[in-house]
């Protein structure tokens, strides 16, 4: 930060430079950041703003690569144990179009204020490290699904097991993103901005709607029974239990989370 002759140089070698409207010329030239009021307070908000921003782009990542890194998994068992597809090409793709609009409000979200005390940096080891601690967990829960289905219900027709994992998938990865988005126990110690949860319960309602409707005929879902939804959020409900308790291992070997 300067505002004369001699801090020209300091601003030119500085990461960002920062200056004000009544600087000298060469200062104001060689800096990047001109503030038009002598107040710090601007400075202040937009590092908060930035953290905040990270934190969710972070969140973001984090949710994709283990969820699909998960579901890839699920699909290469389901495929080489099961008679047919667990998922079709088509529905897979409606379901990561749906689950993505839900991911689409994380911008707003919420950041708990111990992420934003301290500077973060990108690290492509914490992703990897994230997502194959998380990503196989959530892969186990749907063979959990898969072996429900057959073992215990006796589904054998494709189109209904696919409907239902199609169904568990969008709810399992909509409420997961709330166990995801804090390192706190979600709802209770720290709750996602209104627009989070306003998609995540309309997505999920769309998720369990759609089989019913012409747009689940055309890419092969079939209506499905309540049995078969209660399975879906009782599954759900066992998942977030292990998840919240797999986050404080993970916190702990790892020492953070976003």
């Amino acid at each position: 930060m300067g505002d004369g002759i001699n801090d020209s140089p300091s601003l030119t070698n500085s990461d960002v430079g920062i200056s004000v409207d009544t600087a000298v010329d060469i200062a104001k030239e060689t800096a990047d950041i001109i503030l038009l009021e002598k107040d710090l307070n601007v400075l202040l908000e937009g590092v908060t703003e930035g953290r905040k921003t990270f934190a969710n782009l972070m969140k973001y990542i984090k949710m994709a690569t283990s969820f699909n890194f998960g579901e890839v998994l699920s699909v290469i068992v389901g495929s080489v144990a099961l008679p047919f597809l667990p998922e079709t090409p088509i529905q897979l793709l409606v379901e990561s179009l749906l689950y993505d609009f839900g991911q689409m409000t994380l911008p707003f979200d919420n950041v708990d204020s111990e992420i934003i005390q301290k500077p973060k940096k990108f690290s492509i080891r914490s992703l990897k490290d994230f997502m194959f601690f998380m990503g196989p967990l959530s892969s186990i829960f749907d063979l959990v699904v898969f072996a429900a289905l057959w073992f215990i219900f006796g589904v054998r027709k494709a189109a209904l097991f696919q409907t239902i994992w199609f169904s568990y998938s969008i709810v399992s990865n909509l409420v997961g993103m709330h166990i995801i988005r804090t390192a706190k126990i979600p709802f209770i110690q720290s709750n996602a901005h209104k627009a989070v949860y306003f998609s995540s319960v309309l997505l999920i309602i769309i998720g369990l709607i759609v089989p019913s409707t012409p747009l689940g005929a055309v890419i092969g879902l079939v209506p499905i029974a309540g049995k078969y939804i209660l399975l879906i959020f009782a599954v759900t409900f066992i998942y977030c239990i292990l998840a919240m308790i797999a986050k404080k291992i993970y916190i702990k070997k790892y020492g953070e989370w976003i």
